[in-house]
């Protein structure tokens, strides 16, 4: 509990000072206050001239940012940077406060004399079980520049794929959103409206119009339930879908089976399963340990249980083809690549073309499904649309044939 208090405590501060050759230096560390930190820097032998408190700025981390960091890094490594220069590089050039802090850190570490892989494995929360093995793979096989240019490779795929999906649904959920709020908006304001209109008419009204205002005199009343009930119900489901893994399990079931998008995620998922296996077996991580990360990077619980089932089937003898076939997930090409790919020995080659396919047919099915969606969206928007402003209009058409 004291340890927890402590860290809460900690903040940020720049420093300057000189080192025992007189060299002026510079730097940001984390501390629980500036004597704290003018005590350590002494030990490290270095004589302080300032410490100011850094203004907090700082604007979350994304995996955009975590990307963007292992391509400069790797970059740099390869130029022939050493390590601790290539992070303060990277560090004082980033343009978000707190990915700045978070290299300085790990930048520390180092210093102290952890490695990379302990260095990166402190902060779980930007940097997962792959990237960790694979930075460890790098370390003790002495190729750490071209295992962090895989690894930059392998999450721009990886992004590129989750932006192709986000990019496909942002449109009709968007649409959904407005057509909504506009309906609300119509039955709360607009048809009251008419309704008083027609009050002094005295006449019989048609269906489709009593049906309407109906609803409309249920949305005046209840608007605070409807708005509410909504709001309440996301947030419940999602409350859950976070926490419950048989609800995971059952969505991402239902997600794949759908008629439309089922079979874009179907295809982004074994894209982005296959693209994990081939950067961890290229990069000499053994097989059985390679699917704990692949299993957490399928992104879906169905392929998750899969994955986990084909582990053990590995670890007990099976060849991974037959593993494979017996989740009953995957495709055939995708069995039949793998298959090649044990018998030739070139599983990692293989599976990196399966991951290339897979996501070209994500790119295709982004562009069929934007093509349908628009005419579905239409015709949707204008049968609800259309329909409330004909029912209104009904009685006034109805008048002008009297007269």
């Amino acid at each position: 509990m004291a340890v927890a208090q402590q860290k809460a405590k900690e903040y940020t501060y720049t420093w300057e000072g000189k080192d025992k050759s007189g060299k002026l230096v510079k730097g940001e560390m984390r501390s629980i206050g500036e004597a704290n930190l003018s005590a350590y820097l002494r030990r490290q032998g270095i004589t302080v001239a300032k410490i100011k408190r850094a203004r907090s700025s700082a604007k979350a981390i994304t995996q955009k940012d975590i990307t963007l960091f292992t391509r400069q890094l790797a970059t740099m490594l390869k130029a022939g940077v050493p390590l601790l220069q290539a992070f303060d590089i990277v560090g004082k050039g980033h343009h978000n406060p707190s990915v700045s802090r978070l290299l300085f850190s790990i930048k520390t570490d180092i210093e102290t004399g952890s490695s990379l892989q302990q260095a990166f494995k402190k902060h779980p929360l930007y940097f997962d079980d792959l990237y960790c093995n694979l930075i460890g793979a790098g370390e003790s096989a002495g190729i750490l520049d071209s295992l962090l240019e895989r690894l930059a490779t392998y999450q721009e795929k990886i992004l590129a794929i989750k932006s192709k999906i986000k990019s496909a649904l942002f449109y009709p959920v968007s649409i959904i959103v407005v057509a909504f709020i506009i309906t609300a908006v119509i039955m709360i304001f607009v048809i009251p409206a008419f309704k008083e209109l027609f009050s002094s008419f005295g006449a019989d009204l048609p269906a489709p119009t009593l049906f309407i205002m109906a609803i409309s005199d249920f949305f005046v009343s209840y608007w605070w339930a409807i708005f509410g009930g909504i709001g309440g119900g996301f947030y419940t489901f999602f409350y859950f879908l976070k926490r419950s893994r048989p609800m995971q399990h059952l969505m991402d079931r239902v997600l794949l089976k759908l008629p439309i998008f089922g079979e874009l995620v179907k295809k982004a998922t074994i894209a982005r399963w296959s693209r994990t296996l081939s950067t961890m077996f290229a990069a000499g991580v053994p097989l059985v340990e390679a699917f704990n990360s692949v299993a957490g990077a399928a992104g879906n619980a169905v392929y998750f249980d899969a994955t986990k089932s084909i582990q053990r089937e590995v670890s007990t003898g099976n060849s991974l083809t037959v593993a494979m076939q017996n989740t009953e997930v995957f495709p055939s090409m995708v069995i039949q690549m793998v298959s090649i790919g044990e018998e030739a020995g070139s599983l990692d080659a293989m599976l990196s073309k399966v991951a290339d396919f897979y996501e070209a047919e994500v790119d295709d099915a982004v562009e069929a499904l934007s093509s349908l969606m628009e005419p579905i969206i239409m015709v949707v928007l204008g049968t609800l649309i259309g329909g409330m402003v004909v029912a209104m209009y009904l009685p006034i058409f109805k008048m002008g044939q009297v007269v």
